[in-house]
């Protein structure tokens, strides 16, 4: 098979990684997990680490075909829309949106303007199915756990995870978010065991586990199953249950998970100006 061409840029401000994976033989590209970046303070957006991944497109001479994001993160903004502004593409996330959009939908009061069927992006994604970058084989895998929507991207043979897994050092992501459930993390991780050892997989977020002097996000299937510290071969479903829960009751709301929803769920575009002509971000009290 061959693989694709990716290139990793580490946002330290929130310890994201985004990705150009491209077809060396076609010049065509998709762009994975990007990112806005976002003041809390002073409620600034700003494009930075977008910026930095549109001039390397154009370095390299490449056509973005896809802007996919593997699920609506609670960490950090995406810069889908303003990529795609920039450089075309089409947006992708997994259909199971929906039901994201409803539940937060609601929570944010986002009222009868805001659209609950993912059409503020391009293409949903079903779980199998297929696609292309260039003339590489894609597959998009429904994963859920994390939040109802998180998908793995198989392109052209090489695995890009979102918030699924972290380094076998580190372990797995939280499922304590609205539509988050720890024993279909767990399955989902499984499907994901099922393929070759060798398959090259990429991490969305890496944050140096106690030992680690360097930060890293490349890891196989296979050093997955041997070495994750919470969900390794030789943990089953029950264990792996019974500790992500405690773990998940001691971790507090991410920081910018009140505008990192409300921007991501609208596949990167800003809130509607309201009569005032300004931009708002609603934080709901007591809820999160």
């Amino acid at each position: 098979m061959n693989r694709p061409s990716v290139t990793a840029f580490f946002d330290n401000a929130t310890n994201t990684i985004s990705y150009i994976v491209a077809d060396p033989a076609t010049s065509r590209c998709a762009v994975v997990d990007s990112l806005l970046d976002y003041d809390g303070a002073s409620g600034r957006t700003s494009t930075e680490s977008a910026d930095a991944i549109i001039a390397k497109v154009q370095e390299l001479g490449l056509t973005v075909e896809w802007i996919i994001d593997t699920h609506v993160h609670a960490d950090h903004v995406t810069g889908a829309h303003y990529i795609k502004e920039n450089l075309g593409g089409k947006t992708g996330i997994g259909a199971m949106i929906t039901e994201v959009q409803k539940v937060f939908g609601k929570i944010f009061n986002e009222g009868r303007t805001f659209h609950t069927d993912g059409s503020q992006f391009d293409h949903l994604f079903n779980d199998n199915e297929t696609y292309t970058v260039g003339e590489l084989t894609c597959n998009a895998i429904h994963t859920p756990g994390h939040t109802s929507a998180c998908m793995v991207h198989s392109i052209g043979g090489s695995l890009f995870v979102g918030d699924t897994l972290f380094m076998p050092d580190f372990g797995t992501a939280r499922c304590d978010f609205p539509g988050g459930d720890a024993g279909q993390l767990y399955r989902s991780i499984q499907r994901i065991f099922q393929l070759p050892d060798d398959t090259p997989m990429y991490m969305c977020h890496d944050y140096k586990a106690p030992g680690r002097d360097v930060f890293a996000w490349e890891t196989t299937v296979g050093e997955q199953k041997r070495n994750n510290v919470q969900v390794n071969e030789s943990i089953n479903q029950e264990e792996f249950v019974k500790m992500r829960t405690a773990r998940d009751n001691k971790l507090g709301t991410p920081k910018l998970m009140v505008p990192s929803v409300q921007i991501n769920m609208r596949a990167g575009e800003l809130p509607d100006p309201e009569d005032n002509g300004m931009r708002y971000i609603k934080v709901p009290l007591n809820e999160l």
